[in-house]
């Protein structure tokens, strides 16, 4: 792997924070579909966060659907980093000038209890480590211009994250059937996205036993108090600014994310 590569890679991505420029697509950068050297770009920049003072609170899971796997060629998930400063508060006022391109997607969240280190798990060793589940906005975001991403990129790019907002009613997952749950994202009363727990690898938990077994092989680990975000249910939607997106997932509630109204100049 060429490390000097890696570095240079991690270091444009990061400067798209600073200068608020979108950058083309890296896959031209990198070795054609090297998912690796993606994930090591990725790391990279997670250490330089880190290095900062920021402190991990999960991870995001995406390109859970098959119909986006298709889109873009490939036949696995992904995963990025979720950072404690990422969470915003249901309802709270977000600042719409803080991201680049945003769009918003309604998820399963769950908060875990217990640390999932062990190579061969099991659906049941993911829901006996889940502490509860959540209903989640995820606002998506990519450095790269007009979306123009393939696997690579997105994994490079901390799988496209942004920002999160997490709903305020734990319901446990023995109350639960979220492989048939019905998910309606709706935007000044119409509905904008629509779709159900089935299009998350078949169930959330599903995703989450990838995310899990996917890690212990890179020598980490889904820890106990983490959040996991299992990947959309349904399409993402552009935000814009002064909208209000509320999702509702059945059994689980409804969560909503709030942008502020952006003045121009």
């Amino acid at each position: 792997m060429d490390n000097d590569l890696v570095h240079s890679v991690a270091d444009t991505i990061r400067n798209v924070y600073d200068t608020r420029m979108t950058i083309p697509p890296v896959a031209g950068s990198l070795p054609a579909d090297d998912i690796d050297v993606a994930y090591a770009v990725q790391q990279v920049n997670t250490k330089h966060r880190l290095s900062r003072g920021r402190r991990i609170a999960g991870y995001k899971i995406g390109l859970t659907s098959q119909a986006v796997q298709r889109q873009l060629g490939v036949s696995q998930p992904d995963f990025g980093v979720l950072f404690a400063d990422m969470a915003a508060c249901d309802s709270q006022d977000i600042c719409a000038e803080s991201l680049l391109q945003p769009r918003v997607e309604a998820e399963v969240a769950f908060v875990m209890a217990k640390q999932l280190n062990r190579e061969r798990l099991t659906v049941a060793d993911v829901i006996s480590a889940a502490a509860y589940a959540l209903p989640v906005i995820e606002i998506v975001d990519s450095r790269i211009t007009d979306w123009k991403i393939s696997i690579v990129d997105t994994i490079a790019d901390n799988a496209s994250s942004g920002m999160f907002v997490l709903g305020n009613e734990p319901r446990l997952l023995r109350n639960l059937e979220l492989r048939t749950a019905g998910m309606t994202m709706v935007c000044d009363n119409q509905p904008v996205s629509t779709g159900v727990g089935a299009s998350c690898l078949g169930h959330p938990i599903n995703a989450t036993l990838w995310l899990a077994e996917t890690l212990v092989r890179m020598g980490t680990c889904i820890n106990e108090g983490d959040i996991v975000l299992t990947g959309a249910l349904g399409p993402m939607i552009p935000a814009a600014s002064g909208k209000v997106y509320e999702a509702k997932i059945n059994g689980l509630g409804s969560v909503r994310a709030a942008f502020e109204y952006e003045e121009k100049p």
